[in-house]
């Protein structure tokens, strides 16, 4: 069983429970939403989390979660939850894995369009841009902890393996 912390207040969080479900189904896995937007739901979340005995947890990218950082690795790490977070800090960090924009890449892209604006273009003819450069962190010392084994063929796709 997997599990998906989400806040409920952000506004792709609907899209984000939708998109994960149908993974989840895909690969044959139940998944269980847990919902967070204060301190004390987080708490509640991961008590939630141990009860259940999920295998693995995936937090969103909502910047709430960003903004506490520290204290979702060391509740992870406190329950034992092999997690995946949305940016390599959180590896950095000592969580398990950081998937996800290469924050650096993104906002040189930001200066390129404040750049292009600056000079005359009209925002509305400037077009969409995706993130293309995405971090692939996995932390070996989490693992460890965890008692996981990554394997060498995971290892080989990572850009940082924090050992």
């Amino acid at each position: 069983m997997l599990a998906l912390l989400v806040n409920p207040r952000y506004p792709s969080a609907e899209s984000e429970i939708r998109e994960t479900q149908a993974v989840a189904h895909a690969v044959g896995r139940n998944l269980i939403v847990l919902n967070a937007s204060t301190e004390a739901e987080i708490d509640a979340a991961f008590a939630e989390l141990g009860r259940r005995r999920v295998g693995g947890l995936i937090v969103t990218g909502d910047p709430f979660f960003v903004s506490r950082r520290d204290e979702l690795v060391a509740l992870a790490a406190r329950y034992v939850v092999p997690t995946i977070y949305v940016q390599r800090e959180f590896a950095l960090a000592g969580g398990l894995i950081g998937y996800g924009t290469n924050l650096t890449d993104a906002y040189r892209q930001v200066g390129l369009y404040v750049s292009r604006i600056l000079k005359g273009a009209k925002p509305s003819d400037l077009p969409v841009v995706r993130p293309t450069k995405f971090d692939f962190v996995i932390n070996l010392k989490a693992a460890k902890a965890l008692g996981l084994t990554v394997p060498p063929a995971l290892l080989a796709r990572a850009d940082e393996v924090i050992e």
